[in-house]
């Protein structure tokens, strides 16, 4: 029998990237991977697999990549960390085109599953209000109130999944993902996440010889972060089950943006002096993942720890900004955020 043709789109970004490489581990040959940018731009590009370069906000593209395909796994939107989706709301959106015509051409091609990445930016801001913030539970996210701009067009997408699965019997699953981080992503440049961002001012602190450090908002905000194997281990997990509706992917440890830094540090063996830039983009003052439902359904959850986990994306965002700047600083961000206060 002829392996069936699975499609990842978003494959050169960061989660895609890497769930590439995980299919291509676990023996399959017959892989379409699809992003816009050019090859050269993506973070993991393997020999044996069909790279597409495709714009799939259009929908002649998506109807290209779902030819002759079983699956989808639909990872492809415009996004990036908090400094990024507050302000460019407008772009964020934009991807709901690639939802709605990627959801069309996987019906018309008689696609067996679909799978699309949602985000934990569709829950409702009031109850992310306080640091000390209840996990969040699939319900939670009604009555809609979600992260303007991204998380509208996030929620707005997995509703479109729903009814897609009600009115043409297309097999959908949704993972709400919570703050994936890991090595081979974004590090710079104005999208990478608050892990990896960390990662980098800790590095430019070490080889300015300046030990401090600007954290945004007050530091106290918190957010629990899922290191990337555990992120593709849920994705193929809830892609393989049986659960239609929307499913929390993320890590239940609560971290303060404070501890985080700390933990970079020790990771490092540096302590930095810490200035607050309060006017900078935070987002919610809390965010968790409340897992009792992945648990009940796949018997699984994400474990590995933060430690672990930021351990080897420190290493690994140390190195890369070494082959990048060869010991020497890189452009950094100079923009003025207003009246810094100095803490420990």
């Amino acid at each position: 029998m002829t392996e069936d043709r699975i499609v990842i789109t978003g494959a050169g970004g960061f989660i895609g990237g890497h769930l590439v490489a995980e299919l291509v581990r676990r023996g399959r040959t017959r892989i379409r991977a699809v992003d816009r940018k050019p090859l050269d731009e993506w973070y993991q590009v393997y020999d044996g697999v069909e790279n597409v370069v495709a714009d799939l906000s259009r929908r002649e593209s998506c109807e290209a990549a779902c030819r002759d395909a079983s699956q989808v796994y639909q990872l492809a939107a415009d996004m990036g960390g908090m400094g990024f989706i507050e302000t460019h709301k407008a772009r964020c959106m934009l991807s709901v085109l690639i939802n709605t015509h990627m959801l069309a051409a996987a019906q018309e091609a008689g696609i067996e599953r679909y799978f699309y990445a949602s985000s934990a930016c569709v829950y409702n801001a009031e109850r992310q209000t306080d640091p000390r913030v209840t996990a969040l539970r699939e319900s939670d996210a009604y009555p809609a109130l979600p992260e303007d701009g991204y998380g509208w067009e996030k929620l707005f997408s997995e509703r479109m999944c729903r009814h897609f699965s009600e009115d043409f019997s297309l097999a959908t699953r949704v993972a709400r993902y919570h703050n994936v981080y890991g090595p081979l992503g974004t590090w710079e440049g104005g999208r990478e996440k608050a892990p990896a961002a960390i990662c980098r001012k800790v590095v430019e602190a070490i080889l300015s010889g300046e030990p401090r450090i600007e954290i945004w908002g007050s530091g106290e905000q918190t957010r629990s972060f899922m290191y990337i194997d555990d992120c593709i281990e849920g994705t193929l997990r809830i892609m393989e089950s049986d659960v239609e509706e929307p499913l929390n992917l993320g890590s239940s440890e609560l971290v303060s943006i404070n501890q985080l830094v700390g933990l970079v540090e020790e990771i490092a063996g540096i302590e930095l002096e810490r200035y607050y830039a309060p006017d900078a983009p935070l987002g919610v003052a809390g965010r968790n993942s409340d897992n009792a439902r992945i648990r009940e359904r796949l018997d699984w959850e994400p474990s590995i720890s933060l430690r672990d986990g930021m351990e080897r994306t420190y290493k690994w965002v140390h190195d890369a900004y070494l082959r990048r700047y060869g010991g020497h600083l890189g452009p950094r961000d100079t923009a003025p955020r207003g009246a810094h206060t100095r803490g420990r």
